[in-house]
């Protein structure tokens, strides 16, 4: 049996088919037809898809309007006072995304500090927090963790982020939005932490 987004998803790219089929490529009312049931479509499909699937959109619990954080993976997961971690496992890495130990240098997966090319052990790279570290520095302007909201996401709670700014314009180059901002402040970009807590 196909789950219902399959089943929007279908209907509306058959229909987008045949009206596009109707009209001439010059044919402005055609393609705006074929958009409106793209957009329509869309927004069922993502009202349908359970939390668990949605990391496809974005990131579970997260379906994409602002961005992520600037981070060195493509997720942007912190530990509970904002400093990057590596998405698959929570390991903590440092802002090139290496893997460190608790001392925070340079580490393989075992844990043994790494060498570079010379054999000496590297040293310490920097591990700043991903919004009011990273964010002003690359942006210049202010940014201050604050909003958040919970979902479930493979079995435990995620904490999803809002990294908030006095900027009208966020992360994704368009206007900023209030979020879960508070103090006149705006959605910039956004992260997630996973609690560990099952739900």
């Amino acid at each position: 049996m196909r789950r219902p987004d399959e089943v929007v998803d279908g209907a509306a790219e058959a229909l987008a088919a045949g009206l596009a089929r109707g009209h001439t490529r010059r044919s402005f009312l055609g393609r705006v037809g074929v958009t409106l049931l793209a957009v329509m479509g869309g927004s069922a499909v993502a009202a349908a898809v359970r939390p668990d699937e949605a990391e496809s959109f974005h990131f579970c619990g997260h379906i994409w309007t602002t961005g992520s954080c600037p981070n060195p993976y493509s997720l942007p997961r912190i530990d509970r006072r904002g400093f990057p971690l590596r998405p698959r496992d929570g390991r903590p890495i440092d802002n090139l995304g290496r893997l460190v130990d608790a001392e925070g240098y340079p580490a393989d997966e075992t844990g043994a500090r790494l060498a570079g090319p010379d054999g000496e052990l590297l040293e310490r790279g920097p591990r700043t927090r991903l919004c009011e570290d990273w964010v002003p520095e690359q942006f210049r302007i202010d940014a201050v963790t604050q909003g958040s909201w919970y979902r479930c996401c493979s079995g435990q709670v995620r904490k999803l982020v809002d990294c908030c700014s006095t900027s009208t314009k966020r992360v994704n180059g368009d206007k900023a939005l209030r979020g879960y901002c508070y103090t006149g402040r705006r959605v910039f970009c956004v992260m997630y932490y996973d609690t560990g807590l099952p739900c």
